[in-house]
Order: structure tokens, then C-alpha cells, then sequence
């Protein structure tokens, strides 16, 4: 399997206004994704509201319809789209039925979050993800201590990514100096192990510092511009990465300004390439204050 590299976008669910799944908007947002070359696709990420999710009928056909995509574009363009499917949960026997379902549909990698709420000792998440390295599909460690309330230590992912079957990090702590900590620690003793950014902002200077690339809330609506920068940076073409870098801070910015998926969805809707901007509870619309933040971001950028 190739090592990953690039933009991966974490996919929204469209909906519809009764709150009900718009199938079809998911394929071609899907089907764009793909035309516009990105290096692969997350669904059942944050960004797809999963906590709201039927884990049976929805979720299952969201990927249904994910694994269909790659397939027909494996077949009429050859090319290779790994898929790294969300399989997170506080409850590690969940967990591992998640990460071994994505085996069985066919996923190339599992993501799997810090167990949250519960706030694990860091030989808790260790052995958490020592539960799910057994199921036998690589793993994306996934640090976001914003949403879960426990960071993973360097030190402690080190542990980890001796594990079988440990492929890299999602990083979104936030914090660049942990980032390059990891690149120092564990990249450059590992170079098969991928670490990729979570936070759109960070992607140039991550990868500018040794990283692989990003898994994307903002690829939902500049695919394109994302694929170009990530790519730039990869290349070492440090001037045009950053010339894109500078276009879309704005949108990086406006992007979660009131919360995510609801502003990234409210920018689909603006753009058209959603019908309705429609979240589940507890997730509302946004504020009519970020509507103009994100319309603003959206006309500065040339989105």
C-alpha cells in the first residue's frame, strides 16, 4: 500500500431541513472530491456529525456510497483513492467493532480518536488503541485534545506507534511545536509513519517542517486550491504553497468561526453545492454574524 500523502478530505453529510440525509448530495459531493484530485476521502469523521448517525442504516449506506465512488473512478481512471473511515469511540469494545466493520466494507485505514469524556491516564489510551492495533487494518492515531479533553504525549504516541498495525497521526492539537516533536521523535526514526495535519491553518507549515499533508474540512469547498497547496509543500515549491497558504487564511479562519460542520456547511450552501446548510441537534445554524464572516471569506479568497 502507498504511503499517504496530500489532502484527504473529511466529508460532510448533507441534509436535508427535516434533518433526514440528502443520499444523493453525498455522492456528487463525493464524485467532486474525486474530479478534483484529491488524495482520498474520510467519511464518518467529526465533520460528518457522526455522533448523530444511525450506525446501521445511515452510516453503513454513507459508505456504501463512498466505497462505489472509488471503485468506478478505480476502474475508468486507475487511479488509487485510500479511503480512512472514522471508527472513534470512548468505549473501546465499540471501538474495535468500528475499526473491524471498516475492515469488512473495505476501508484502507481506520481513524480512531482519543477515547473522550471519559479523560483517560495516558496508559489507558495506550492500551485503547493496543485493543484496536489488533483487528488487523492500519490505524490513524487521532490527537484532538480540543474535542476529547486528553492530549496524547509524544512520549506516549512513540509507545503507540510501536504497535502493529499503527500507520500515523491526525494532528490536531493545535500546537506546532508538538507537530514537529512528533516529526523529530517518531518520523524521522519511522518514515513510513504518516503524520498529517487536522487543522487546515497548520497544513503549509506542517508540511513546510516534515509532514505528509492534511485530512481537510476546508477541501469540502476548495478541493482544487487544497490538493495545489499540499502538493506545492510536498514538492518543496515552498513559494507557491505559501501564495495559496495567504489566499485561503481567511476561509481557514471563517471556516470554524462559528463551529464545524455548521460553518463549512453554511459555505457549501452559499456556494450551491449544497441545497440546505441543515445540522442535527445540538448542532444549530450558524449566527447571522458568521454568515457574513464566512460570505466575506468566501469573496476575499475567490472561492
Amino acid at each position: 500500500m502507498a504511503k499517504l500523502q496530500g489532502t484527504f478530505t473529511a466529508l460532510v453529510t448533507p441534509m436535508f431541513g427535516d434533518g433526514s440525509i440528502d443520499y444523493e448530495g453525498f455522492r456528487k459531493l463525493v464524485q467532486n472530491q474525486i474530479k478534483a484530485g484529491v488524495s482520498g476521502l474520510v467519511p464518518l469523521g467529526t465533520t460528518a456529525e457522526t455522533p448523530t448517525l444511525n450506525e446501521h442504516d445511515e452510516e453503513e449506506k454513507l459508505i456504501r456510497i463512498v466505497i462505489e465512488e472509488v471503485q468506478n473512478a478505480k476502474q475508468t481512471s486507475k487511479r488509487e483513492i485510500p479511503i480512512i473511515m472514522g471508527a472513534g469511540s470512548n468505549n473501546t469494545r465499540d471501538a474495535v467493532y468500528y475499526v473491524e466493520r471498516a475492515k469488512k466494507f473495505g476501508a484502507d485505514y481506520a481513524l480512531v480518536v482519543t477515547p473522550y469524556y471519559n479523560k483517560p491516564s495516558q496508559e489507558g489510551i495506550f492500551r485503547h488503541f493496543e485493543a484496536v492495533s489488533k483487528v488487523g487494518i492500519p490505524i490513524i492515531v487521532y490527537n484532538i485534545k480540543g474535542r476529547t479533553g486528553t492530549n496524547i504525549s509524544t512520549p506516549l504516541l512513540k509507545r503507540i506507534a510501536e504497535l502493529p498495525n499503527i500507520a500515523g497521526v491526525k494532528e490536531a492539537s493545535g500546537d506546532i511545536g508538538q507537530m514537529m516533536d512528533v516529526i523529530a521523535e517518531i518520523k524521522n526514526k519511522k518514515p513510513d509513519f504518516v503524520v498529517l495535519s487536522g487543522d487546515d491553518s497548520l497544513t503549509f507549515p506542517l508540511v513546510a517542517a516534515g509532514g505528509d499533508g492534511v485530512i481537510s474540512v476546508v477541501a469540502n469547498i476548495a478541493p482544487e486550491l487544497m490538493v495545489k497547496m499540499t502538493n506545492a509543500a510536498l514538492k518543496n515549491d515552498i513559494v507557491e504553497a505559501r501564495k495559496i497558504h495567504y489566499r485561503l487564511l481567511p476561509f481557514f479562519k471563517a471556516a470554524f468561526c462559528d463551529g464545524n460542520p455548521t460553518s463549512i456547511k453554511y459555505a457549501l450552501k452559499t456556494k450551491g453545492m449544497l441545497s440546505t446548510d441543515a445540522v442535527r441537534l445540538p448542532l444549530v445554524e450558524v449566527t447571522e454574524e458568521a454568515k457574513k464572516t464566512i460570505e466575506v471569506a468566501i469573496k476575499k479568497c475567490e472561492l
